[in-house]
């Protein structure tokens, strides 16, 4: 229940006013799993399918290996080497997921998602390596004739074998690293899918070497399988880089966000919206404006509210903090420049004592609004409205103040 009683002699305003039985909130929701549960789940995840396709690769490569040798095909071999280095890959991706599951400590305040994104460019670079290995070896296979392997048909049941292994690996692969948004899974899974399209070439160019009896046709598509794992590794490096130097969320994400921010109560604007990649989560931050005479807590419990739905509805969205404004300060601060707590209660405290008014004081609020200073100014008993409009006459000439207003509570 408020009465209020109000005044308007020119600048400043006075207004009287007894406020009884303040508004009651309701609690904020909280996330159903914490983050570390969150990284425990997701790390289980991550080395049960990594171990799995460790057992497909020993098993792949040494079929590889051992069947490009007994039928000699250089493009099985370079196939099979190619495969040996998914294992090491995979020792990586183990390791990298083990670290980055760590909750942050002092040394890494934000977490330790950065190691994925780490491991994902030596994933990347070790690929770079291996098809620059091969495409050389192949090439110097064609520019010397003698040294070409003739393979035998044979060949394209272990080329077929490593196409149905590779491509299953893929489909399981991508299933769990999309359930777990997990961007150095996808990478290890299209890594998959690119070992099997790379022995589809391997059986095409088996395939030309033994019925169309073009003997170069074999190292040809190892120099093939080269150019597309060197491309993958160079597209891994170059994604991961992104990430490191901080690339934003895609605009189209940005924009989500930016339009689910704008409409949670109490938010009446959204700006300055900033985003970052970290492993598999997405650090923000964002200022939102709110109305200009909030409590503090009030204000607070609007912020927490945003980073809790944000948290429910972008579950990629883990480090979020939100700024509060009074007003739009995107482009200027129009009150920067005011004065602090402490100075304006020089000014207008001899004023207060003037009037008679320091002993009954409970607390004095200043509004920062517009580049101007509006006070409120609270009492513990009621005082004549003519006591009142003196001390408002008296801190007319106060520097900077736009309005002054008394209100006088009821405390039980």
């Amino acid at each position: 229940m408020t009465e209020t009683h109000e005044t308007n002699n020119g600048k400043p305003q006075s207004k009287i006013e007894i406020a009884v039985n303040p508004p009651a909130y309701s609690p904020l929701e909280t996330p159903q799993n914490t983050h570390s549960e969150k990284n425990r789940l997701r790390y289980q995840a991550t080395r049960k399918v990594t171990l799995i396709g460790m057992l497909v690769n020993i098993f792949l490569s040494a079929a590889q290996l051992i069947g490009g040798v007994l039928v000699h095909s250089q493009a099985l071999i370079a196939d099979g080497i190619h495969t040996l280095s998914d294992l090491a890959s995979d020792i990586v991706v183990l390791i990298a997921a083990k670290v980055a599951s760590q909750e942050a400590d002092d040394d890494h305040p934000y977490g330790h998602g950065r190691f994925e994104t780490i491991a994902t460019v030596v994933l990347g670079l070790a690929l770079a390596g291996v098809a620059v290995g091969i495409a050389m070896n192949a090439y110097g296979r064609i520019s010397h004739p003698e040294r070409l392997l003739q393979p035998q048909p044979l060949a394209l049941l272990f080329a077929a074998l490593a196409i149905v292994s590779k491509e299953a690996l893929y489909q399981y692969t991508m299933v769990i690293a999309k359930k777990i948004n997990s961007k150095m899974l996808q990478a290890n899974a299209w890594h998959h899918r690119s070992d099997a399209i790379s022995s589809i070439m391997v059986a095409l160019g088996v395939a030309g070497s033994v019925f169309l009896k073009i003997p170069w046709l074999d190292a040809a598509a190892a120099i093939v399988v080269a150019i597309m794992i060197f491309y993958m590794g160079v597209r891994l490096i170059l994604d991961s880089a992104m990430e490191l130097v901080d690339t934003a969320l895609e605009p189209e994400k940005m924009a989500e966000i930016r339009d689910y921010i704008s409409n949670i109560e109490g938010v009446e604007e959204t700006h300055m919206l900033r985003t970052r990649k970290m492993g598999n989560n997405v650090l923000a931050d964002v200022h939102i404006q709110v109305n200009s005479y909030l409590s503090v807590s009030e204000g607070h419990y609007i912020a927490e509210n945003v980073i809790q739905k944000l948290r429910k509805k972008f579950p990629e969205m883990h480090d979020i903090t939100v700024h509060i404004d009074p007003e739009d300060d995107e482009k200027c601060s129009p009150s920067a420049q005011l004065p602090s707590r402490s100075e304006v209660l020089r000014q207008i405290y001899p004023e207060i004592q003037k009037n008679g008014l320091d002993q009954d004081i409970r607390n004095i609020v200043l509004h920062y609004v517009n580049g101007k200073i509006e006070i409120e100014i609270f009492v513990k008993h009621p005082h004549d409205q003519q006591q009142l409009e003196q001390l408002i006459e008296s801190c007319k000439g106060c520097k900077d103040i736009h309005s002054i207003s008394v209100h006088q509570q009821l405390v039980p």
